[in-house]
């Protein structure tokens, strides 16, 4: 990478991410006393998915959280983990009135606090200030591109570009929070072209294990002629045709059947009206999610008598579940020092292989950033006052530098592979419902044969002529990496469960009750991790401090 006026910097904990997942996480380890950098990819306030629009939070209070938690381990398919999602409640519920304490106004009934949303802008505003008040080092436009490991296989720090300055960066860190979101594949939805995997082939690369990435398949509804606000709750009161006028239904027992739309466009063109809306209904949801409405006021368009073009964009892991494999209670990853949260993590505890989207990720968010940051702080401090005078190594390879670097011959071709080329090939393979929505083991081993012909294109000699160059070659490899990943773990997973639908496996087989864990760079794999728990009627006490699985 560009080495020219490289700046070098030394933290006991680096955090990697801006948005809510990466806040509460730097906030945590400097509550703990030792020293924090951030680094995010944009503007730590205003870049990420919670900093676009408004967002609920599943923080109920404390007479509710048996109601919750049961929904929550029903959704889940006897994947999630009771004692996951309680203690999600639980941290969630305790850490909202610090949000208050920090200057965020939540709305008031009765004269008591209403703290189950937020509004995106105003909630990182306030977590940004935060941050500042109690010492944390900022830095903006910088996204981190490879981890640094110690010769004991841990993690010792991170290297990246700043955008602003042309230059790279390396912080030699204790400890490493990874919270730099999931992978939407640059589908243009609101808010997500910050989300494009880095954290997940940054924590393969050093030795780290992903799961549930068959889990990364998720579709959020839009209007078709503005396809970048992913807001599906004003569509609960719409009815839907088709190019002809006719009605095409699409409620089940008088609620919207999630199936209907994927199915419906396959089809052809789909039309909604929000007609269904009472009065009362228009004025909490053009409070509540008025993002949402911003489309129709550009184009002059009464949502709730005329009708509009609908479609479904990409969110992939955002809302999806697949991430980094988390260790232990205090979301450790199997690399040592190497924490994940938010995002960036597999939420698969829980959510099993269903959406987190909204609420529940919202207070997934809150709470394991909270837990890494505790976590990463208490290994930094573990090492003493040397721990960044490890001998270190970079761990980043495809996409940051050539395969025949450091070779005394020279390469057969300088010739670039193309990032923008590679992204659109992996969109080509990821965006179509056909394809990514409803799964087939022909249809998968079809993509991931083009894949993986991406994937040697990758190999070759990224473009470093400037810091956008770097970090967009980068890009392209993760893409390209995520989806492979995702693919082969779909491959490996033989029935159809929540989200993961296999056209060629229909139902859900009650004796695949377990996670997979994937990895590998070029060459692929997945192992069975099975869920020794008993299938758990919530609420379930437990004493228990980790998760109970078993490897195959």
């Amino acid at each position: 990478m560009l080495t020219e006026n490289e700046i070098q910097l030394s933290a006991d904990v680096l955090v990697i991410g801006g948005g809510p997942a990466a806040a509460w996480a730097a906030w945590a380890a400097a509550s703990q006393g030792v020293k924090v950098i951030i680094v995010d990819k944009g503007f730590l306030g205003t870049s990420g998915a919670a900093a676009a629009s408004g967002n609920g939070i599943m923080a109920p209070s404390p007479e509710n959280w048996d109601k919750v938690l049961s929904e929550r381990y029903r959704i889940g398919k006897n994947l999630a983990n009771s004692r996951w999602i309680e203690r999600v409640i639980e941290k969630t519920w305790l850490s909202l009135p610090l949000v208050e304490s920090w200057g965020y106004r939540f709305p008031k009934e009765d004269g008591e606090s209403v703290r189950q949303s937020y509004y995106g802008p105003e909630y990182m505003r306030v977590l940004r200030k935060n941050l500042l008040r109690v010492g944390v080092q900022i830095f903006d436009q910088s996204p981190a591109l490879e981890l640094l490991l110690a010769d004991d296989g841990s993690v010792a720090g991170a290297r990246g570009v700043q955008r602003q300055h042309h230059r790279s960066y390396t912080v030699r860190a204790g400890a490493v929070v990874l919270a730099n979101g999931g992978c939407a594949f640059l589908s243009k939805a609101l808010g997500c072209n910050t989300n494009t995997g880095d954290g997940l082939l940054m924590a393969v690369e050093a030795g780290g294990e992903l799961s549930s990435m068959e889990a990364s398949n998720h579709y959020a509804i839009s209007t078709a002629f503005n396809a970048t606000v992913t807001r599906g709750v004003p569509f609960g009161w719409a009815s839907y045709s088709d190019e002809a006028g006719n009605d095409l239904g699409g409620y089940v027992n008088g609620r919207r059947d999630p199936s209907f739309l994927p199915n419906a466009l396959l089809k052809g063109s789909v039309y909604a009206r929000l007609d269904k809306a009472t009065p009362e209904v228009k004025a909490v949801i053009e409070k509540s999610h008025f993002i949402a409405f911003l489309p129709y006021k550009k184009a002059d368009i009464d949502p709730y008598t005329e009708r509009v073009p609908v479609t479904l964009i990409l969110e992939g892991t955002v809302r999806g579940t697949g991430g980094i494999r988390l260790t232990d209670d205090s979301c450790g990853t199997k690399v040592p020092g190497l924490y994940a949260a938010g995002d960036a993590a597999s939420r698969e505890f829980l959510a099993g292989l269903a959406s987190g989207g909204g609420g529940p990720n919202a207070a997934w968010a809150i709470s394991t950033g909270q837990w890494a940051g505790v976590g990463a702080a208490s290994f930094a401090k573990s090492l003493g006052a040397q721990a960044n005078e490890r001998v270190a190594r970079p761990t980043g390879q495809v996409g940051l530098r050539s395969p025949t670097a450091g070779r005394t011959s020279p390469s057969p071709s300088s010739e670039t592979f193309d990032s923008e080329a590679i992204v659109r090939g992996v969109q080509d393979q990821m965006f179509p419902l056909e394809k990514n929505y409803l799964r087939s083991e022909q249809g998968l081993l079809d993509s991931l044969a083009k894949l993986e012909t991406l994937w040697q294109q990758v190999q070759g000699n990224p473009k470093q002529d400037t810091v956008r160059d770097v970090e967009f070659s980068r890009r392209a490899a993760a893409l390209t990496a995520v989806a492979r990943w995702a693919y082969f773990s779909a491959l490996h997973r033989t029935e159809t469960r929540s989200e993961h639908i296999r056209m060629d496996y229909p139902e859900t087989d009650p004796n695949q009750r377990y996670y997979q864990a994937t990895g590998g760079l070029d060459k692929l794999w997945v192992r069975r991790d099975w869920i020794k728990d008993a299938i758990a009627t919530p609420p379930v006490p437990t004493s228990q401090t980790t998760p109970s699985v078993s490897k195959l």
